[in-house]
């Protein structure tokens, strides 16, 4: 007689490529272990890389505690271009020419995107409006009303500087969308951007160091995977160290 397995349980860190949707990682991990239960804390937008945390089995249940954990990013920003979606993945519906900023004054209109603050979230966005996300009214040409969210930048400096572009980190509140920063921060300028790169580096106390590529983990088998799978109880522990 066969003993049925016991389901697998945890979290996950996955780094996920920029090939791949949230939804796309989660629904491949589903059909590699056969099992449904399977979730993650805060998606990613499809261009953006990076931690992923995915939530296996009874760790489903974590989903509303971690989601609301803060993040931390790397990434770019190309000055003189603005798209329809904000990054690099959208239309390009404007070109402006940028003139010859400096870091100090790239610096300095970053530093009035700091602090608490509204945003409007984009268009080009999964929130749901009567049941329909915001991206696919978008992709109609259609624009809808949306509610300003409240959301905390705690630092955002320059990391790289060349005209017309800039790399950078930045530390926020769950629900920000860099995208749409970047944006703001380049109709401040007057020259426009558009986030060109983008990749999570924490979430909490989850760090992309101890992240398993996705392509490496779509290669292993049961026991592996279990390995790295971490407990629901050494979340306590990683807490309060």
């Amino acid at each position: 007689m066969l003993v049925p397995q016991k389901e697998l349980e945890g979290i996950l860190l996955v780094d996920k490529p920029g090939d791949h949707t949230s939804h796309d990682v989660i629904a491949r991990l589903r059909g590699k272990l056969r099992m449904k239960r399977i979730g993650h804390a805060g998606t990613l937008d499809p261009m953006a890389t990076g931690l992923l945390v995915v939530l296996v089995g009874k760790a489903t249940r974590l989903s509303q505690y971690l989601i609301s954990a803060d993040k931390e990013y790397e990434g770019s920003v190309e000055l003189g271009k603005v798209t329809d979606s904000q990054d690099a993945d959208g239309q390009v519906m404007e070109t402006r020419p940028v003139p010859p900023l400096t870091q100090a004054e790239v610096e300095a209109a970053i530093k009035g995107f700091i602090g608490d603050q509204y945003q409007m979230p984009p268009m080009y966005s999964a929130i749901k409006i009567d049941g329909v996300p915001l991206y696919k009214k978008a992709r109609r040409g259609e624009e809808v009303e949306r509610e300003p969210r409240f959301i905390r930048v705690m630092s955002w400096e320059v990391t790289r500087f060349g005209l017309p572009r800039f790399d950078f980190r930045l530390r926020c509140t769950k629900g920000t969308y860099v995208r749409s920063i970047c944006h703001d921060m380049g109709e401040a300028l007057g020259c426009g951007a558009h986030l060109e790169q983008l990749r999570r580096t924490e979430c909490g106390m989850f760090k992309i160091e101890n992240a398993i590529p996705f392509v490496e983990l779509l290669k292993m088998d049961r026991p592996h995977f279990l390995e790295r799978l971490i407990p629901m109880h050494e979340l306590a522990t990683r807490a309060l160290q």
